[in-house]
């Protein structure tokens, strides 16, 4: 079994990468050699089954060496995050478009069709929401992140129907917790505001405290992508995206499983200063029912202290009052 992950370095990719080689297999066969391609590829641990590939997937000669002893299955996860894709127009439509379509047409030369995970986003919803949302919700993206993720979705789907590609696109909602670092994620307070009451540190939350999110551990997220590579039966022509199930919480009910880790003695040290747009993008986000995504074995961390579990990897007690 040969593996791809592209974004490798990435805060996903990497976890992603340690979770492959430590369960040694991939859709019921060893994992023989996984390949990772980034533009830095930083402190990975010697491992036999590691090849290297350090470079951008814009550069399409190197994505074809790559791909040149053949892939089983691709975890297609680089991207330019949503706020600097729209404030470098050219570079994001470069990388979250050009580059995805070109490694989808390389992929279609394969004598066997590969099997493609491709990290799509609920940014192609954009924010005019409806009150409730399911899996059928109409698309409307307002960024170019969300658009660019939207097309990559439509091509990955045409491959699919025509037998050339093995794709499915999950729609992936905000991921926790990054590191607490500049990152051009416009929803990256989700992830600060855990960090920093684990820390200890003031945090001023640019969203109000009423504001609602979809959430997902990192954890739990390489979970379902794992999950999606595995899937069997898929006939070409079904349905080959996903709205991944999420957890549906408020900032308050988060700092109240924070509190219950951390101390509510940390509670004074967040502080809120909404920023409206943010709000309206990222912290206005209604219900989402995703039965099929259920049905077909997709999960979430199942509460808010499962999240904050999960995206701090902590043990399953509280440490600390």
């Amino acid at each position: 079994m040969r593996v791809l992950i592209t974004g490798a370095n990435g805060f996903l990719g990497r976890q992603l990468a340690m979770r492959l080689l430590a369960r040694g297999q991939l859709c019921g066969r060893a994992l023989d050699t996984l390949l990772l391609l980034d533009t830095q590829l930083d402190a990975f641990a010697a491992d036999p089954r590691l090849r290297l590939h350090v470079g951008s997937l814009t550069d399409y000669a190197l994505v074809r060496r790559v791909l040149a002893d053949g892939v089983d299955v691709v975890f297609h996860l680089v991207s330019v995050p949503g706020g600097a894709a729209e404030q470098a127009y050219e570079v994001g439509y470069q990388v979250n478009l050009m580059a995805s379509l070109e490694l989808l047409d390389q992929l279609r030369d394969s004598s066997c069709p590969p099997v493609l995970v491709y990290a799509s986003s609920v940014a192609v919803y954009g924010s005019e929401l409806p009150a409730r949302m399911n899996e059928s919700a109409i698309t409307r993206p307002q960024l170019s992140y969300g658009a660019h993720k939207l097309m990559v979705e439509t091509a990955l789907c045409d491959l699919a129907r025509r037998g050339e590609v093995d794709g499915r696109a999950l729609r992936l909602p905000g991921i926790v917790a990054r590191p607490w670092q500049p990152n051009g994620l416009r929803s990256a307070f989700m992830s600060d505001v855990l960090q920093a009451y684990a820390a200890g540190q003031p945090y001023t939350c640019p969203v109000s405290p009423q504001a609602t999110a979809w959430w997902m551990s990192a954890h739990c997220c390489v979970g379902n992508l794992i999950h999606a590579a595995e899937l069997t039966g898929l006939p070409m022509d079904s349905e080959r995206v996903w709205q991944l199930p999420v957890l549906h919480l408020s900032l308050s009910q988060v700092i109240d499983a924070l509190a219950k880790r951390f101390g509510e003695h940390r509670r004074g040290l967040v502080s809120f200063a909404p920023d409206p747009e943010l709000q309206a993008l990222f912290g206005a986000m209604p219900p989402l029912k995703t039965t099929r995504s259920r049905a077909a074995g997709f999960c979430h961390d199942g509460n808010a202290a499962g999240l904050v579990r999960h995206a701090l990897n902590l043990p399953n007690t509280r440490v600390a009052l």
